[in-house]
């Protein structure tokens, strides 16, 4: 995890980025990947002039494009359903390949103008295939 962070220089930044990366790496283990230690992970980080990029890919068949909703479980107390909400909140863009086995999540760089992020829109963030 020290390794995915080390472009982070900002603590709060760092903490929130690492709960976010943790729970899109337990998610990928647990369920992509159903905990069979035999399947593999895939971790990029990307680093951009406005961006920190971490694209986690698993062998599982992928989450549905109903279920990558970043909300709240009905139910306070449910067992499952906080992972991608947190994600939601740790994260300015998170995206999602078509067979949804990989996931993108990216944060604007702490200090990048925000002006230069607006002008630029989502420029240096890829689409997924």
């Amino acid at each position: 995890m020290e390794l995915l962070l080390e472009p982070v220089d900002c603590n709060e930044t760092s903490c929130r980025l690492q709960l976010g990366l943790q729970e899109a790496l337990v998610n990928a283990v647990r369920h992509g990947n159903a905990g069979d230690p035999r399947k593999c992970l895939r971790i990029r980080r990307i680093l951009t002039p406005n961006w920190l990029i971490w694209q986690i890919q698993d062998e599982g068949d992928g989450l549905s494009s109903d279920a990558r909703l970043g909300c709240l479980p009905d139910q306070v107390d449910a067992n499952h359903g906080r992972g991608l909400f947190l994600m939601h909140q740790c994260f300015d863009d998170i995206r999602w390949s078509r067979r949804g086995n990989r996931v993108q999540l990216a944060c604007r760089r702490p200090g990048s103008s925000q002006s230069a992020i607006s002008a630029a829109g989502s420029q240096g963030l890829s689409t997924l295939p």
